[in-house]
């Protein structure tokens, strides 16, 4: 039997809590996540996320991401419904010095884009949570703390929701390295490496600090983060699997 299967890849699967910290929902649950990272033999990288806010208009998103194994992105499908209703599908693809996508959406209809990108697009945010600490390995922590700019940085949209698009929108990124840190949270105790987005010029609206927690390995999986101002929100791994015992467990 064992000559006929073959299993090169290891998996990681989570969820994670969204939580509202304005005073009068404190603690109230809007939204959850549903994640399943598939790691290859060859380094490459899938992460395929199922993501809910509650809050209205509700939002819903199906993301399915590729990176390789040096973490450059490949290829990303998502499909968006708003308000329980469609609003869009889309599909994106990376190049050597572009970035292009081919969207239905209910607003604008068939969009066909491309975009010239500065060498290959180094991260691309599909407003997944779980993904929000894969921007965090473009830090380079060797130069110590301090805070580090990315100069170009692709969304499938501008929204602080995602609930727009799915389209190519391009803005930069300022990263803080704040520490390495122990932390305590509903799926376990772990090492945790501990950033801070403090700048994302080019949005429409400007986006308060927000704080993100990984783990302190080669994974960079989402273990909670907040942000402050206007959205005050909280996200917390509730759950984490691993291929080997498919059972929660700690990384720590």
């Amino acid at each position: 039997m064992s000559e006929i299967l073959q299993r090169d890849h290891r998996s990681i699967r989570g969820v994670i809590k969204y939580t509202s910290k304005k005073p009068e929902r404190l603690d109230q649950e809007r939204g959850r996540e549903y994640f399943m990272i598939n790691v290859h033999g060859d380094g490459k990288r899938t992460i395929i996320a199922h993501s809910e806010i509650d809050d209205r208009p509700s939002v819903m998103r199906d993301a399915t991401y590729s990176v390789d194994a040096d973490w450059y992105p490949l290829d990303c499908f998502v499909r968006l419904t708003v308000n329980d209703r469609f609003m869009g599908t889309g599909w994106f693809r990376f190049g050597p010095d572009f970035a292009e996508c081919e969207t239905f959406t209910a607003l604008e209809g068939r969009v066909r884009q491309r975009m010239q990108t500065n060498g290959r697009l180094r991260t691309f945010q599909n407003h997944a949570i779980a993904c929000d600490a894969w921007h965090m390995r473009l830090f380079d922590r060797s130069k110590g703390p301090g805070v580090q700019g990315i100069d170009e940085v692709l969304l499938c949209s501008p929204d602080h929701r995602g609930a727009t698009g799915p389209m190519l929108f391009r803005i930069g990124m300022g990263i803080e390295y704040v520490g390495e840190e122990a932390i305590e949270i509903a799926a376990g105790k772990f090492d945790a490496l501990h950033f801070r987005m403090v700048a994302a010029p080019g949005l429409p609206q400007e986006h308060p600090p927000y704080d993100v927690w990984c783990t302190n390995d080669d994974d960079y999986v989402l273990l909670k983060a907040g942000a402050g101002g206007y959205m005050q929100t909280h996200y917390e791994l509730v759950e984490l699997h691993h291929d080997d015992t498919g059972a929660p467990g700690d990384l720590a």
